[in-house]
């Protein structure tokens, strides 16, 4: 009966270290070609030179845009009422 026992209790240890979480690794990729970037690149984020060129020639020529705030419509109601003249 020891015997079971012991041998219960060890394949219970070892399925308990099995199921945990692994620390999970990030890939980095390059915005532009998307291949594979070390942090410790020269280049990082980016692959190369020409990556880096690339997107900011997409910056430059507007196929990247930040966009504007969204507003809530409450703010706008309640900045209305405080300006009576306003309509």
């Amino acid at each position: 009966m020891q015997d079971y026992r012991s041998s219960r209790l060890r394949s219970d240890r070892e399925n308990c270290v099995s199921s945990m979480p692994r620390k999970r690794s990030i890939k980095l990729r390059c915005p532009a070609c998307k291949k594979s970037v070390k942090s410790t690149d020269s280049d990082f984020p980016f692959c190369s030179e020409r990556c880096r060129l690339i997107d900011l020639g997409k910056w430059a020529s507007g196929q990247y845009v930040v966009s504007s705030p969204v507003r809530d419509t409450s703010d706008a109601l309640e900045e209305d009422a405080g300006d009576p003249g306003k309509k």
